[in-house]
């Protein structure tokens, strides 16, 4: 039973394989697969062999900042000459793409890509081309996301520099060499291209080698500027975000004394800006420490809106200390009056006790005089010296004074007229946002 199963396998085996050779693949075709190892790169023994890349970009379908990636679909085009595919004739042969498994390809791979995939749909899309002296023309449609650092800190107003990186994996430059086929030509498609917030600026392409411990490896770089489109982020939180600051103007035109009108245009478009703020940090990563130049002009406008809000808190406190002012001047007037009378009352009462104490001592007789003007009298009695004010008095006089300075100074802070807070305010706030704008501009786009 097993000899006659293994004698049917081996039958079938040599049918199909017949079949495969017959069927499939034409007689020239047969005769340069004979004795062809895939296996082994041509010019095995003598050199490396040249590949020769161009490359058609289909589309850049997305470019994402949070991710810091560009999704691509390219028309990569590898060309070498393998002498042992070398026939008689003048014209190419086309072979299908599920043959480039009978034959040696560059393990060439993307640099820095994140996902790759091969288009199969209806079939997988590689082209095989034989010419007669040998070129091999492979060609391969690929779609992938690559990696591309991008520097933020002058978003919306960025250019960013992506590359796109082709490496050897296994053969080193002893074994492979890579080559641009038509210098920076080699590279076309992007001339045509439409992208959603960028513009293509510049492009081209380097040679270059990747040092790794493994050895040295052939590398082709293919380099793009791109350029982000600003009219979008203009209308979108450029021109909101100056009309928000522009409306918290408006409070410096409406009376003091209408506190809700005021307080509901400061607090509305606080709130609003935050949402706008808010808003604008959805498209970008969180994670990174830039501090883009969308957030600088966000803040500032933000600075103006709440600067307007404490404006009109200055403005309204110094309405009541004006009027309080008024109050303290005329009460001063009166507190005045009263100071001056009681200190009046009490010099007056001085002088009247010391009166009534001077008519209250009796009048000494001339010898009595003698007798206490003479040093040399034994019963002789010393003159009563006149007593001092009471201390109380001069304590009070002095507590007096001190309020009264208290009160001087802070008569000396006040306002005389708060009205020209929002006069100056109508002057000021416009023109420091104009001058802040220059400079904001001038900075981020010659800068």
């Amino acid at each position: 039973f097993f000899l006659s199963f293994f004698l049917s396998f081996l039958l079938s085996f040599f049918l199909c394989l017949s079949f495969f050779e017959g069927e499939i693949l034409p007689p020239t075709i047969q005769r340069l697969m004979k004795g062809y190892n895939k296996y082994l790169r041509p010019f095995f023994d003598n050199g490396p062999v040249t590949v020769g890349m161009s490359m058609d970009i289909a589309s850049i379908d997305t470019i994402s900042e949070i991710n810091m990636d560009y999704t691509a679909t390219i028309f990569l085009r590898q060309r070498w000459t393998d002498e042992r595919l070398v026939f008689e004739g003048n014209k190419s042969l086309s072979l299908d793409g599920r043959l480039v498994e009978l034959l040696w390809v560059p393990d060439t791979f993307i640099v820095d890509s994140k996902k790759s995939f091969l288009h199969d749909i209806t079939v997988e899309n590689r082209l095989i081309r034989i010419f007669p002296n040998g070129t091999v023309l492979y060609a391969l449609r690929i779609t992938t996301t690559v990696a591309c650092n991008m520097d933020l800190t002058k978003y919306p107003m960025d250019k960013q520099t992506c590359t796109l990186q082709l490496e050897s994996w296994g053969y080193n430059i002893n074994d492979v060499m890579f080559y641009w086929t038509r210098g920076n030509e080699s590279v076309s498609g992007l001339d045509t291209l439409q992208l959603a917030q960028y513009t293509v600026e510049d492009h081209y392409t380097s040679v270059s080698e990747a040092v790794y411990e493994t050895g040295n490896y052939p590398k082709l770089v293919f380099h793009f500027e791109l350029k982000r489109s600003i009219l979008y982020f203009i209308l979108e939180t450029y021109v909101p975000s100056s009309l928000l600051v522009v409306l918290s103007w408006v409070s410096f035109w409406i009376s003091l004394s209408s506190v809700p009108a005021r307080i509901c245009i400061g607090v509305t478009t606080v709130l609003t800006m935050t949402t706008l703020m808010m808003g604008a940090r959805t498209s970008l990563p969180n994670a990174n420490c830039f501090i883009k130049a969308i957030d600088v002009y966000l803040g500032i406008c933000f600075s103006f809106i709440f600067g307007a809000l404490i404006e009109y808190a200055v403005a309204h406190f110094c309405t009541l200390t004006h009027m309080d002012s008024h109050m303290y001047s005329h009460h001063m007037h009166d507190f005045d009056d009263e100071m001056n009378g009681i200190i009046t009352t009490i010099s007056n009462h001085n002088r009247a006790k010391r009166r009534k104490e001077a008519a209250a001592t009796p009048t000494p007789t001339p010898a009595s005089l003698e007798l206490t003007v003479s040093p040399s009298t034994p019963s002789g009695s010393e003159p009563k010296p006149e007593s001092p004010p009471p201390k109380h008095t001069h304590w009070c006089l002095t507590a007096l004074a001190t309020v009264r300075k208290v009160l001087g100074s802070i008569n000396c802070c006040h306002i005389e007229n708060p009205h020209h807070i929002d006069n100056y305010s109508r002057v000021t706030f416009p023109l420091s946002f104009v001058m802040v704008n220059l400079l904001y501009w001038i900075y981020y786009l010659y800068f």
